[in-house]
């Protein structure tokens, strides 16, 4: 006896949704794969940052005393601002 088209509509759906939990399972087997733990980020932008903020304060209050930052001259905002630009880079790779 020939099967009816409502049978024959659920095997489809089912086999349907069989593909999809398959796709769906398989993705969330390469998204574990795929993490990775970025637990250095943090400490090392905000390291980065400080150190920033810390050459140019003091390049602004005794470069002229220290004699590889008055050789520097005003390179000294450069490396400051660029650290700190450095620091905000690395914390857009925190997850």
């Amino acid at each position: 006896m020939a099967k009816s088209k409502v049978s024959k509509s659920a095997a489809t759906k089912r086999k349907t949704q069989d593909v999809v939990e398959a796709a769906q399972k398989r993705r969330e087997r390469q998204a574990k794969a795929d993490y990775v733990s970025r637990r250095w980020v943090p400490p090392l932008f905000i390291t980065v940052g400080v150190l920033g903020g810390l050459w140019l304060v003091v390049y602004y209050i005794a470069g002229n005393r220290i004699d590889f930052m008055s050789a520097l001259g005003d390179w000294n905002v450069l490396i400051g601002m660029g650290l700190m630009a450095a620091a905000f880079a690395l914390s857009t790779l925190w997850k």
